[in-house]
Order: C-alpha cells, then sequence, then structure tokens
C-alpha cells in the first residue's frame, strides 16, 4: 500500500482553478443517500482509479443520482450536459455482402440451349463447366455464347 505525504493528499484533492468534479459530487451524494449500493461505490472505485467514466457508465450515474431527493438540480443538469457533450460510438448493423459472383443466368440458358442441339461442341462444353464452377466469364467470352447461338440456333 503506498503512503501519501501530507502534500501529495493535498495534490490528489485539489482540481485545477476553475475546474469542480461535478462527477465526484454526484458520486458522493448518491453514495451518502445509499451507502450499500454496489454500482455506486463500482463507480467511484473507477473513478479513483482511471479519473474518468465511459459514457455508459454516467448514463447509469444519472440515472441512480435521479432518484436521490437531496441531489442538487445543477449538479443533475451539468451530469447530463457532460453526457450529451460526449461522444457517442456506434456500430453499424451487420450487412450481408453481395456475393462476388453473380451468375448470368441468360448465358445459362443459351449454352443450355446450343448444348441440347450440339452436345458435342467443345468450346461451348468448356464455357458451360467454367459456368458452372461459378468462375467469372469474360467479355469476350460472352460474346462467343451469343455468336455460336445466333449462328447455331437461330
Amino acid at each position: 500500500m503506498q503512503k501519501y505525504t501530507p502534500y501529495s493528499l493535498l495534490y490528489l484533492y485539489t482540481m485545477p482553478k476553475g475546474k469542480l468534479d461535478i462527477i465526484d459530487k454526484v458520486l458522493d451524494a448518491c453514495y451518502k443517500y445509499n451507502p450499500d449500493a454496489l454500482f455506486v461505490m463500482s463507480l467511484m472505485h473507477q473513478y479513483e482509479e482511471r479519473g474518468s467514466l465511459s459514457k455508459k457508465q454516467l448514463q447509469g450515474l444519472l440515472a441512480k443520482a435521479s432518484k436521490v431527493p437531496d441531489m442538487p438540480s445543477n449538479l443533475l443538469a451539468t451530469l447530463e450536459a457532460t453526457i450529451n457533450r460526449m461522444h457517442t460510438r456506434e456500430k453499424a448493423p451487420a450487412t450481408v455482402g453481395k456475393p462476388l459472383f453473380e451468375k448470368d443466368h441468360s448465358l445459362g440458358l443459351l449454352m443450355d440451349a446450343i448444348l441440347a442441339k450440339y452436345p458435342q461442341h467443345k468450346r461451348v462444353l468448356f464455357l458451360m463447366s467454367k459456368f458452372n464452377r461459378n468462375e467469372l466469364l469474360t467479355a469476350t467470352e460472352k460474346s462467343e455464347i451469343e455468336k455460336f447461338y445466333k449462328h447455331l440456333i437461330q
């Protein structure tokens, strides 16, 4: 356990000029109202250790402090203003990603029609296997399929 000198205690309990520690006053008032409240005690301990509280913790403290009958309204208003000034971290909801590859079903129908009439067409068989493996077909391959369909079927 660390021993404090009178000067170090003075340093611990003084704030810079012009600064009031509203959070400490609110914590003390809540503790005096209900000394057995574990939530307030844990907030006091955390505030002494770290010197600050998170926005969610301050919102919980405001909810507890608003139930204290002797709490001055100016402390509650200052605490609420402190909370409103703090940044709110918002997580974006999880979105379902768009698949990297979308099959062009019209090309599949064209290849099926070609293979129905010419089942041994090697180039169309190759492109059909590529299509079934969900591989991307290049623009030239797509134009080849359309050209084959135009010459062989129509």
